[in-house]
């Protein structure tokens, strides 16, 4: 593991950046190539009131929820994919009012992400008339100026505090490259006000500047990188490993002690009780 470079750091201190009740836009979807490292010792460290900012959340949310870490979400989908359903600990947390909740579809979620990124106050969004959604968001509707006579919906900017993204390879600098679908990554590293990043494994910057094409986040908007193998555990990260069924159905047990049990058989726990 590289560590010489300023941006390079463990991933406790990458995790200490995020301070209580900051928002985070979390890349990947459902049990896919998610940021779950950083999610983990987020818990380790005791956070509390934090909020997920993502179109199709699942593990990271509901181990957040599970954890009491998680004050408010905005989102879209929610679920651990067809083999577990939905998310226990999170439907839980919004029934009993632990968390609060804005419920998106991912389309008016992405709205939000891309005012904020285009530096406007709101972005129109199709698909939603005959939702409830607009109602229970307090979402406006403005006339075309056009002359069409038709009304759109229009989303109010988000802008996270973190877009936090898990990626295949960052060169020293911070450049960041992913394999096979970004998911909403692109966007949500946009709209962020900082951008972390924990990646699989450190590629020379000359590969990334032999194939530019496929940086998705470029260096100057990343402010910290964390170095962790196995990263998206239990999920997957194409096309290094695939999602560990078994653990996932592990985790979803309400015994006692589960959580812990989970935390320590993490990739980034076992590494640190090697350090």
């Amino acid at each position: 593991m590289s560590l010489g470079t300023p941006k390079i750091v463990p991933l406790r201190d990458l995790a200490a950046r995020v301070t209580d009740g900051s928002s985070l836009a979390l890349g990947g979807s459902f049990l896919h190539r998610g940021p779950f490292a950083l999610v983990r010792e987020l818990i380790r460290q005791g956070r509390r009131d934090l909020e997920v900012i993502k179109q199709s959340p699942g593990y990271d949310i509901d181990i957040l929820c599970r954890a009491g870490a998680l004050g408010r979400a905005r989102a879209g989908i929610v679920a651990m994919e067809g083999n577990f359903g939905l998310a226990p600990w999170y439907r839980r947390a919004v029934e009993t009012g632990q968390i609060r909740l804005e419920e998106h579809a991912c389309a008016s979620l992405t709205a939000g992400l891309r005012a904020a990124a285009f530096g406007v106050p709101f972005m129109p969004c199709g698909g939603i008339h005959g939702s409830d959604l607009p109602a229970l968001n307090g979402w406006k509707t403005v006339e075309d100026p056009y002359g069409s006579g038709e009304t759109v919906y229009v989303i109010p900017r988000i802008t996270p505090d973190f877009a936090v993204i898990h990626a295949n390879e960052v060169s020293e600098e911070g450049d960041v490259r992913v394999y096979g679908t970004s998911h909403w990554d692109r966007i949500m590293s946009r709209s962020a006000k900082r951008v972390l990043v924990v990646a699989e494994r450190v590629a020379s910057s000359a590969s990334f500047r032999e194939q530019p094409e496929l940086t998705l986040v470029p260096h100057f908007l990343v402010e910290a990188v964390s170095i962790v193998p196995d990263g998206a555990w239990p999920g997957s990260c194409w096309p290094h490993y695939a999602v560990d069924y078994p653990a996932v159905e592990a985790y979803m047990d309400d015994a006692p002690g589960v959580l812990q049990a989970h935390l320590d058989a993490a990739p980034e726990a076992r590494e640190a009780a090697h350090v």
